[in-house]
């Protein structure tokens, strides 16, 4: 076996000297910038992967008292917090522009949505999680099922940059309403927006760290990720989402993933034309195109091709980006998604797509203003892969059966919408999609009764709704026998005629009508 001499002593201290002076020269904070000027809105503590699990161990500690409190409890205290959010709603949507740049006005409509669902969370938890009896069936008659929702414990959510209140939120206040105590890991673009959050919360509940932050970049959330969380919340792209499962699964840890879309808008020969053009706009431009539930796809019939693209082009003429306040939209948050817009723009148009709005010039340094492709070939990286810009590709189909063909026609499944009257919610049905709206655009986001998520590339799991309630719960079933039973099946001392009884029984019970079968 080979052996290894001991490190000379001045060879250690020459490494611990190094190591120090690279400790030291490692930094300890990040700016958040405003993406419509780089100037540093904020610094922030870059989290190390020990403050992390120590904050998971706060949490852990806290989970007692948030769970004693019970149901009532804890409505208690988010309807409390939801009215501090809702008198300084203002105060937070200047937060929310400053970091993401979009305007003050659509950050008050996301800390609105977020408000809702806490209030529904909270006020519908004890009803769909608390302990009721369920029905045991004939054969276990002699006892009595009851089956409750226990909180998992602690909760781990990363969240986006996007929509850096409403969509976070809906892990947040479901995990919350549940029982379990949270650690939060904003984006590193909106740091302030989770620190905001925190604190506020902190103002209701002061003596327990129930929601408490972490911040920093990605190691911070790799940290999070493999940390001792009972449950992992991530919303972000596919890339990133599977790193986030990869550090989980070190300790089997389970996951919800939101991990984006290229969602698509079907609007049939009978829709309302204007209405239609009106909305795809505003889910294609709205918020610069970063919404994981905005359109980047529309299918028109032919027969209202024309008419539809004479329309949202008229539209799309009264909407511009910046950072005035008449622009309808800002920047593109993250510098790093002006490319590869700027790539899908010129594929579309190299390829003989047409820009009736818009085209490669579009894109800035900061700014994207609004595009509108048409005749765009399907497999194109502007129909396939998600942009995350205010851009939109409008092909025209023959059939409403194409437009559904090619709406499938995606790894991914996150939402969609269809315009129409007389088939529009037939269409809708059809749609390989976690989420679908009518006539409407994004609305069952508004609708805190439903569940929020995806399938394919665009994750897994559900938050909003009874299922977000019960995402961030376990099952926990239990009998309780209220009389012996007739036959004592789980026993050795089981007779033979127990068995033949049981068997006459189970005959009774689902065996049905037996059939002739006729030799042939």
């Amino acid at each position: 076996m080979a052996t290894t001499s001991p490190m000379p002593k001045t060879s250690r201290s020459r490494k611990k000297a190094a190591d120090a002076a690279e400790s030291a020269a490692a930094p300890t904070t990040f700016d958040s910038l405003s993406p419509a000027t780089g100037d540093v809105v904020g610094t922030y503590p870059l989290t190390t992967r020990e403050e992390v699990d120590a904050a998971v161990e706060r949490a852990r500690a806290a989970t007692q008292w948030w769970q004693e409190i019970g149901f009532d409890g804890r409505k208690d205290v988010l309807n409390r917090w939801k009215g501090v959010i809702t008198r300084r709603i203002h105060q937070l949507a200047e937060v929310v522009h400053a970091e993401t740049g979009k305007p003050h006005a659509d950050a008050a409509l996301e800390i609105g949505l977020a408000i809702d669902h806490i209030g529904w969370a909270a006020g519908h938890a004890k009803k769909l999680l608390g302990r009721r009896t369920v029905s045991s069936g004939m054969l276990m008659v002699n006892q009595k099922a009851t089956i409750e929702y226990k909180a998992l414990g602690v909760v781990g959510v990363i969240g986006p940059w996007n929509y850096p209140v409403f969509t976070p939120m809906g892990s947040i206040a479901y995990a919350l309403a549940a029982g379990n105590t949270v650690v939060f890991k904003p984006s590193e673009y909106t740091p302030g927006v989770g620190r905001w959050l925190v604190d506020s919360f902190n103002e209701v509940v002061s003596d327990y760290p129930v929601l408490q932050l972490v911040t920093g970049l990605g190691e911070t959330g790799a940290a999070l990720a493999s940390s001792k969380v009972d449950k992992v919340a991530f919303t972000g792209s596919p890339g990133t989402g599977r790193k986030v499962m990869e550090a989980a699964a070190k300790n089997l840890t389970p996951v919800v993933i939101e991990a984006g879309g290229k969602d698509s808008l079907i609007v049939d020969e009978d829709a309302d034309i204007e209405a239609a053009a009106d909305a795809a706009l505003w889910a294609g431009m709205s918020n610069a195109g970063q919404t994981c539930i905005g359109t980047e796809r529309v299918y028109v019939h032919e027969k209202v091709f024309d008419a539809f693209v004479a329309e949202i082009t008229a539209k799309a003429s009264t909407v511009r980006a910046g950072s005035d306040p008449e622009a309808k939209f800002g920047p593109i948050t993250m510098p790093g998604q002006l490319p590869i817009i700027k790539r899908h723009i010129e594929d579309a148009v190299a390829r003989g797509g047409t820009a009736v709005v818009g085209g490669p010039d579009a894109v800035g340094e900061r700014f994207v203003q609004p595009t509108i492709i048409t005749g765009v070939p399907e497999d194109s990286p502007a129909v396939t892969e998600e942009t995350f810009g205010p851009t939109l590709v409008v092909n025209s189909v023959p059939s409403m059966e194409e437009a559904v063909r090619r709406t499938n026609a995606t790894a991914y499944g996150l939402a969609g919408a269809v315009f129409g009257r007389k088939r529009a919610a037939e269409i809708a049905h059809q749609i390989r999609s976690g989420m679908t709206s009518v006539n409407s655009v994004t609305s069952f986001a508004g609708v805190p009764s439903l569940p929020f998520g995806g399938v394919g590339e665009s994750g897994f799991g559900r938050i909003h709704g009874e299922d977000g309630l019960k995402e961030f719960t376990y099952s926990h079933a239990v009998t309780v026998q209220r009389f012996k039973p007739v036959m004592a099946l789980t026993s050795f001392g089981r007779t033979a005629k127990e068995d033949k009884r049981f068997v006459q029984v189970l005959t009774m019970l689902h065996g049905g009508k037996a059939l002739d079968v006729k030799d042939k």
